[in-house]
């Protein structure tokens, strides 16, 4: 896949290819949990997140997913006359609760005036076949992403984080979504703790070979408020911080062994200032993502050129 302009296959692209309109994710917090935090399943969450990191100022728990909606939009409104909006159910694990509530907040959120669609954030391990089901009739109506916290392809990082699911659990539930039609996403952290620079590409090549529609890939930020600040406090030393160039470069090893079908739909995070322990590289998502693409013309490369097609063999 070669692109002039963007050397990698992109979300807006994707969307472009779903929607005659231009499309724009409004993110909600509907005031979920996680059994990684109550106790089903462990207490404290994963040692990386604090989801305060990346909630909208609108997107408060105790806002309706009504009034979060008419909020965001009118934030975003102005940009296009023309524009719909999906609703990015963002926070937390956002398939966690009992079918008739999902349902109900799922329904509230489509019910609103000119949105086409959802995506779902959640864990691979909270997708029961009831919700599928439910996820699958809706597609054929709406526009349906679901988005799995992958974060690592290695269960020996999934324990360190306290992930608390493996990555079996991951590739069964990214397969059951995507037999029912359903586009599924996969969001990744490059750099976590333990894992080597041929770990991290390894990611790549593993995942290409799952039935995936979007990845999203960001640097590892620790951040205030959460176990893994505790962690670095005590022991910098048990981290790799990627300089700027040196993630550039990293991203772009990673597209480039990439399957080229993936839609990309980012290749960075930024946490508030406030809450950002390290790094801080002190750059915009949208500037660090030019020079990716820039990078990606320096070299002469695109997505998915190391790309190997797996053989029965494999």
């Amino acid at each position: 896949m070669k692109n002039l302009n963007k050397p990698f296959n992109d979300f807006s692209t994707y969307l472009s290819s779903c929607f005659p309109y231009k499309v724009q994710k409004i993110s909600i917090n509907a005031g979920f949990t996680c059994p990684n935090r109550d106790g089903t399943k462990g207490r404290g969450g994963c040692s990386y997140c604090n989801n305060s990191s990346f909630s909208p100022e609108y997107g408060h728990s105790f806002n309706s997913i009504t009034e979060q909606l008419k909020e965001g939009i009118s934030f975003f409104s102005h940009k296009y006359i023309d524009m719909k909006y999906l609703a990015y159910f963002q926070s937390y694990t956002n398939t966690y609760n009992n079918l008739d509530s999902l349902i109900s907040l799922y329904e509230e959120a489509l019910a609103f005036p000119n949105v086409v669609g959802i995506v779902v954030s959640t864990r691979p391990d909270c997708m029961p076949e009831e919700l599928l089901d439910y996820f699958e009739k809706i597609n054929k109506d709406y526009f349906v992403l679901i988005e799995y916290g992958v974060e690592s392809t290695l269960n020996k990082t999934l324990e360190r984080v306290n992930r608390q699911h493996t990555f079996e659990e991951t590739c069964t539930a990214i397969t059951n979504t995507s037999l029912r039609g359903i586009p599924v996403g996969a969001h990744m952290i490059l750099g976590l703790p333990g894992e080597s620079h041929v770990e991290i590409l390894k990611h790549a090549s593993t995942l290409s070979y799952l039935p995936l529609t979007t990845i999203k890939i960001h640097q590892l930020q620790i951040v205030k408020g959460t176990a893994m600040a505790k962690e670095y406090k005590l022991l910098p030393e048990s981290f790799h911080f990627f300089e700027l160039n040196e993630y550039v470069d990293l991203c772009v090893d990673f597209s480039e062994i990439l399957n080229p079908c993936f839609h990309i739909d980012r290749f960075c995070s930024q946490s508030p200032k406030d809450l950002l322990i390290a790094p801080d590289w002190g750059v915009k998502n949208h500037e660090l993502t030019q020079k990716i693409i820039k990078r990606f013309h320096e070299r002469n490369t695109y997505q998915g050129k190391l790309y190997k097609i797996k053989t029965k063999k494999q």
